[in-house]
Formats: C-alpha cells, sequence, structure tokens
C-alpha cells in the first residue's frame, strides 16, 4: 500500500464510520434514531481510531488536508506529497460518503427532514453567522493539531496513540462541537457535500453551498496555527 492509497483507504473508512454514524442517529427507521449528540461524538472518536491505527505506519494517517497543509507550512511535510495527500483525502471523503448512501438506501425515501439527510452527509451550523461560525472551526482545528502534535511528541506504550487521538476528537466534538457541528476538515465536509449534490436522494433539497467555505477555510487557518503554535510553545 502507498501512502497515497493508505491516505485514501483511511479517509474511507474514517467517513464511512463517522457519516455512517449520523445516517444511524438521523435518518427514519433506523434501529439507532435518535442516539443524539454523545453517540455521535464517541462514533467519530472511535472512526479517526480505527482509521489511524488501518494506515498510520503507511503514511502517518494525515487523513486530512487540514493536517497535511499544516505540516507542510511548519516544515514537517515535503511539499512534493502535498497535491497527492490531499487528492486521495477528497477522493477517499467522497467515496466513504457513497457507501453510506448505499447502506441506508432505504431509509432516504422514508425520512422527509431535507436537512437531515443532508448532515448525513456534511456540517451546518447551530446559528449561523460567518464570523462566529469561522472562527469556532478555526478555534476547533486548531486545537486538533496542537493536540496531535503534542500526542506525537509523547511516548505512549505501543499501538496506543490512535486512542489518544480517538479521545481527543471526542473531547472536540463534546467541548466544541456544538456549534458548527465539528467539521475540523475539508475533505470531511466538501467532498461528502458533492456527494449529495450528485446522489439519487429523494427529496434531498440543497446542498447548502453557501455556508460550504467555512468548513474548508476555518480549519486550514487554524491547522497552521495550530502547527506554528506548537513550534512557539515547544520549541520542535
Amino acid at each position: 500500500m502507498t501512502p497515497y492509497f493508505a491516505e485514501f483507504f483511511g479517509t474511507t473508512l474514517l467517513i464511512l464510520l463517522g457519516e455512517g454514524s449520523v445516517a444511524a442517529t438521523l435518518l427514519k427507521n433506523s434501529k439507532s434514531e435518535n442516539a443524539g449528540w454523545f453517540a455521535l461524538v464517541i462514533a467519530w472518536g472511535l472512526a479517526v481510531t480505527i482509521a489511524v491505527y488501518a494506515v498510520g505506519s503507511i503514511s502517518g494517517a494525515h487523513l486530512n488536508p487540514a493536517i497535511t497543509l499544516a505540516l507542510f507550512v511548519s516544515g514537517d511535510f515535503p511539499a512534493d506529497q502535498v497535491a497527492g495527500y490531499i487528492i486521495a483525502q477528497f477522493a477517499g471523503a467522497f467515496t466513504g460518503a457513497v457507501l453510506v448512501w448505499l447502506h441506508y438506501l432505504p431509509h432516504w425515501s422514508k425520512t422527509d427532514s431535507a436537512s437531515k439527510k443532508l448532515a448525513v452527509f456534511c456540517t451546518s451550523p447551530a446559528i449561523r453567522t460567518v464570523p462566529g461560525n469561522l472562527i469556532s472551526e478555526i478555534i476547533g482545528t486548531l486545537v486538533l493539531v496542537l493536540a496531535v502534535l503534542i500526542i506525537g511528541a509523547n511516548e505512549f506504550a505501543a499501538g496506543l496513540n490512535p486512542l489518544i487521538v480517538g479521545a481527543l476528537i471526542v473531547s472536540i466534538g463534546l467541548s466544541l462541537g456544538g456549534t458548527t457541528g465539528f467539521a475540523i476538515n475539508p475533505a470531511r465536509d466538501l467532498a461528502p457535500r458533492l456527494a449529495h449534490a450528485i446522489l439519487p436522494i429523494p427529496g434531498k433539497g440543497s446542498s447548502d453551498w453557501a455556508y460550504s467555505w467555512i468548513p474548508v477555510v476555518g480549519p486550514i487557518v487554524g491547522g497552521i496555527l495550530g502547527a506554528w503554535l506548537f513550534k512557539a510553545l515547544f520549541g520542535h
């Protein structure tokens, strides 16, 4: 497995398990319908854990263009691999979203709410305000990248790092995710949003493209700030 395919595979797995939990919670007649925010946040944390275990030793398990760009800007990732990683991440996120659509195929027509169908694929704000939503995504991704780098600088028992990263996702989701749904990953939001626009989902409504730039720009800015802050604080 090449690093690029590893990023594709890991991101596919991440989105399948993460957005699968959203579908399970929101779509009509799912056995776990209305499981709630806590269940979603735990599921996303476990999805990240599994994906990092799967490909961490091959590609470093960025699974997120914000992490790839942050590491590049801070001088910790080679320029000639940036485009390949990001393309693989977007392709994986799109593939994972399509797999979620297939898995829950009978449930789309049973679900009346267009907003719930969209929420399976991508994020939306609890209160729509550009400055507030952008700040939320910047802060959330700053914490993500800063904490990932801090975790990487520590020595844990063999194989423990992915569990700690998964716990980090749970912490961000519970503490900072209530404002925008904590995309903190441009590929996780934009590629599935595109899948929502393309796929034949009955009664799906708008893909909310007016909001789509915030979960892209916010995480990129936040990730770069997180990497710079790590270097400033810890000198690595």
